[in-house]
């Protein structure tokens, strides 16, 4: 295990100074200290302090309970995680989680996923595999083409077969709420949606809560992201494309300051163009709430208000299976909003700054304090400019 961490933190970790320190050496050290243990829990203890020495307070290591219960970001359902190799193809990137479907299918670390149902993965990375199964979100099993190669086996070679899983996800709570707010006397109707975290549920929850609204007769916004703690960043990626298409939700900067632009699907826009939308924002809204919040308003299609700029946590981590169950979680990118805005540290910076509600005890949804037609104005081509691809 330790050999194991220390190489995907050699190989991965953003700081590449690794806080400093000679990783090799860390390596000579926790190797020797490992010698001399006599059980597991030793080892994962040796392990724990030699992840927490880069003295980054994201990266961790997680025991097999802690990270079988963050698989409730796992957008596909079985348990695994889906990485492009050296050469680009989808591969399995961790071990599966112990006793999830792909688990028991006989998925390996390092196997080649050659289709989704169906479909080939090449030339596609692991969210166009999400965007294609959140297509049918509510299908009960999935089909991936695996390819295992031997060491015998030439480049394509391998054992090839269909493995066809059943989705699970874990207990998880629905993180949208929704209301019409309020009807005003110039006909807007107000739709207030609170998003309290991006979990496995987020795109099509979302979805059914907009579509209801509008139903309703909304035809103006509050996306309220108070509080919210994040989730799954490509989640804040994916319901962007319910408000713009086809251009940049974020950018991700990774340790070799390779910037990688992710944009929004084409044909999934739910909401008018027309509609004004403001997204609440507070101290609280970090993560994933960011790169959204960056997103909408860097693309002209929401305001950002509140009375105090967000966390700013612009960090990305991955979670990495490991071979006896256990997890590991690292810091791996940061997040650069399509402005070029660097979240880590800085925030999202709201456009209304101030109190923007009455009162109340607790998160207020009142929104009868929102003037939308100054942030019709400030959304309008006088305004605000589209950014333009870095």
């Amino acid at each position: 295990v330790i050999g194991e961490v220390w190489s995907l933190v050699d190989k991965y970790y953003l700081d590449r100074t690794f806080n400093g320190q000679d990783w090799n050496k860390v390596k000579e050290k926790y190797t020797s200290l490992n010698s001399k243990s006599k059980n597991d829990e030793q080892t994962m203890k040796l392990v724990t302090e030699m992840v927490k020495s880069l003295d980054d307070k994201y990266s961790r290591v997680l025991d097999a309970k802690q990270y079988s219960a963050i698989q409730k970001y796992d957008l596909i359902g079985v348990g695994v995680t889906l990485m492009p190799n050296g050469d680009k193809q989808l591969i399995v990137g961790a071990p599966p989680v112990a006793g999830s479907a792909s688990d028991k299918s006989g998925l390996k670390k390092g196997d080649f996923i050659e289709a989704v149902n169906g479909i080939p993965t090449k030339g596609r990375n692991a969210f166009d595999i999400i965007d294609q199964i959140s297509e049918n979100p509510n299908a009960e099993t999935v089909t991936m083409t695996a390819r295992t190669e031997g060491p015998d086996d030439l480049p394509g070679e391998g054992y090839k077969r269909d493995v066809t899983m059943n989705r699970a996800f874990q207990e998880v709570r629905n993180p949208v709420l929704s209301k019409i707010s309020e009807t005003r006397s110039d006909g807007t109707k107000v739709g207030y949606v609170r998003i309290l975290e991006f979990n496995s549920l987020i795109k099509g929850k979302l979805e059914e809560a907009l579509a209801r609204l509008e139903n309703e007769g909304a035809n103006a916004f509050v996306l309220d992201v108070r509080s919210n703690p994040g989730g799954a960043f490509q989640s804040a990626v994916e319901i962007s494309s319910l408000f713009f298409e086809d251009r940049i939700a974020t950018y991700v900067v990774d340790s070799n300051e390779v910037e990688l632009p992710f944009k929004t699907t084409k044909g999934r826009v739910l909401v008018n163009p027309q509609y004004p939308i403001a997204i609440w924002v507070d101290a609280g809204s970090a993560s994933a709430s960011e790169v959204f919040a960056g997103s909408m308003h860097d693309n002209c299609r929401a305001v950002v208000m509140g009375e105090q700029k967000s966390f700013g946590k612009g960090l990305i981590q991955a979670v990495y299976g490991l071979k006896n169950g256990a997890g590991l979680v690292l810091t791996v990118a940061n997040y650069v909003t399509p402005n070029g805005t660097i979240i880590q540290g800085q925030g999202i910076t709201p456009d209304i700054k101030g109190k923007v509600a009455i009162d109340f005890p607790g998160l207020s949804t009142d929104t009868s304090k929102v003037d939308f037609r100054d942030i019709s104005k400030r959304l309008g081509p006088d305004m605000c400019t589209l950014p333009q691809p870095r």
